[in-house]
């Protein structure tokens, strides 16, 4: 039976793992990166470091196999990353610039210039999330319980963002009741959608 829980320090090894194991579109981005920890220095490890109050997982009999994780206060986050979080990882992964080409390089140059929110959407939606389940645990409910935990424990409207290619999360986002706010990149690569 699965449980979900607060996050620990010690789960953040599982954090990494999941976010790459679930980083292309839902699927294994395992054989796209050289470096498996460089989707997790974006998109999963700093929530677990800088904001672990509102982190959870969902652990069964084979271990933590899934994570809802963000913050309740967005603009401040990303200061805090500015601050706290970017300037190691600038100073040891090299920024491509804009000839950057591979996944890693892609990655590489959200860490040397990373996306901000837009405050159009802070104002309105000023906490943010990323879920992540591994497929052993997807399809039980489990996303819908895990998003209702995270939303009793920050209580405020919530945006997130997810790739087009997602096909499954952006089903799963609109039945469980997130509107959609804007879509961006090109050809409308992502679409941002906000609950109040």
């Amino acid at each position: 039976m699965a449980e979900i829980r607060p996050y620990r320090q010690s789960d953040l090894d599982e954090l990494y793992a999941i976010c790459l194991a679930t980083g292309d579109a839902g699927q294994d981005a395992t054989a796209l990166y050289r470096d498996p920890k460089l989707l997790g220095h974006v998109y999963a490890a700093p929530y677990g470091v800088l904001a672990p109050e509102c982190c959870f997982v969902v652990e069964d009999e084979k271990g933590v196999g899934g994570y809802v994780i963000g913050t309740a206060d967005t603009r401040g986050f990303e200061e805090r990353l500015e601050r706290d979080w970017w300037p190691a990882l600038r100073a040891h992964y090299a920024n491509p610039g804009k000839g950057a080409k591979t996944p890693d390089e892609r990655i590489q140059r959200l860490i040397h210039r990373p996306q901000r929110t837009p405050p159009r959407i802070a104002a309105l939606y000023p906490a943010h999330l990323h879920i992540d389940l591994l497929p052993r645990l997807q399809g039980q409910g489990l996303g819908k319980r895990m998003i209702d935990t995270w939303r009793e424990a920050v209580r405020k409207p919530v945006h997130l963002g997810v790739g087009t290619r997602n096909e499954r999360a952006v089903r799963f986002y609109r039945a469980y009741g997130f509107g959609e706010i804007e879509r961006y990149g090109a050809p409308c690569d992502v679409i941002v959608f906000g609950f109040p």
